[in-house]
């Protein structure tokens, strides 16, 4: 791929986790031709078809003499696995000397990653898919062009083009990911003092481009920007997009039927019932107000990204966001873009450095 002088020597990368994102990425990183990938995972069936160029590795992650074995030796290991498992893969991270970077939108998750980066010699960088991770990027580089913030309001939403049944709504990732981000406490500020809300709440509805939305909090999108932003804005707030209906739906399933509390229930009801499809659209929205040369003025940062071929594949549109996201802040890493060391935040990264790179080109807006 164009856009970056090739690297030295072959950087020795692993991918842990074999589903729709990892495969992704492990697929992004082998055609660059700069990256040897090894992609490692308990259920081998998930290594079929792949590039014959990618190594695979049969890991239980949750085996600390496995996961040692697994990266002895590598510049990096990017997890995108489910959020409960990686943790352990951070701590691994650290004792082989390998750089971190993982996917999650769990809050306690990052917290246990800013602990291991205390100190490290090697970069700890959580939170680097779509949301928490891009939409980060976009708003904080709103942010910055304000003397005094107001309100900063970030919505993201990876939606079925061809919404089909109740829930208009098809699987494009984790469902792990998905029932967490519904069932645990949002971060948030609001009239200036930082607070968690509850999920699922605040409903709000909004049209863009002639098509109408809803939006309802949800966990871990803020990544980071509570801590950073704590007593420089009035509200700060995350809120997940679907279609009208969705969280009414959802809410009865999980407070009504109780299904929070039996998440492997609501998981195998999900997986049974809804398809997943490549026909998805992402919709990335921020806006930012405030005060700026002493007057009152609103940016709003708006993109919709589609499911495309990449590499004869079609991937969705959610897995172009996620791999992208992970695998151009890798790149900005191994070529000196970023800091290599301790825990780096995503609003650390400049969004034209990051559109300007071979793989964060593929939120440039079309």
């Amino acid at each position: 791929m164009p856009g970056l002088p090739t690297m030295p020597r072959m950087k020795h990368i692993v991918v842990a986790g074999a589903g729709k994102i990892g495969v992704t990425i492990a697929d992004m990183l082998a055609a660059s031709g700069d990256y040897r990938v090894t992609l490692a995972d308990r259920a081998v069936g998930r290594f079929d078809g792949l590039n014959p160029s990618i190594a695979t590795k049969a890991v239980d992650v949750t085996n600390p003499r496995e996961l040692s074995d697994l990266l002895k030796g590598s510049f990096a290991v990017l997890s995108a696995v489910p959020f409960n498992l990686t943790g352990d893969i951070a701590v691994a991270a650290k004792e082989a000397g390998a750089h971190y970077l993982d996917l999650t939108e769990d809050v306690a998750t990052t917290r246990k990653v800013k602990r291991l980066a205390e100190g490290a010699q090697t970069a700890f960088i959580p939170q680097c898919g779509l949301a928490p991770g891009f939409i980060t990027i976009a708003a904080y580089d709103l942010i910055r062009r304000f003397d005094t913030l107001h309100d900063v309001r970030m919505r993201v939403g990876a939606l079925p083009k061809f919404p089909s049944n109740a829930l208009n709504y098809n699987l494009t990732w984790s469902t792990e990911g998905l029932i967490n981000e519904y069932c645990e406490p949002c971060e948030a500020i609001v009239n200036g003092e930082r607070r968690e809300v509850p999920p699922m709440e605040e409903l709000e509805e909004f049209a863009l481009d002639g098509v109408t939305y809803e939006a309802f909090n949800t966990s871990g999108g803020l990544g980071s920007l509570c801590e950073t932003l704590n007593g420089k804005v009035r509200n700060l707030n995350y809120r997940t997009i679907r279609y009208p209906g969705h969280a009414a739906i959802m809410k009865a399933l999980l407070n009504d039927l109780r299904l929070r509390d039996r998440r492997d229930v609501l998981k195998d009801i999900l997986e049974n019932a809804l398809p997943a499809t490549l026909q998805d659209v992402v919709i990335v929205f921020v806006t930012v107000s405030g005060k700026r040369n002493g007057q009152l003025v609103q940016d709003t940062y708006a993109n919709k990204i589609y499911s495309a071929e990449i590499g004869g594949v079609m991937r969705s549109a959610i897995q172009i966001t996620t791999a992208a996201g992970i695998t151009g802040v890798l790149d900005l890493l191994a070529t000196g873009k970023i800091a290599d060391r301790g825990f780096i935040r995503q609003e650390d990264i400049d969004l034209n450095v990051f559109l300007a790179n071979r793989f964060g080109r593929a939120y440039a807006p079309r």
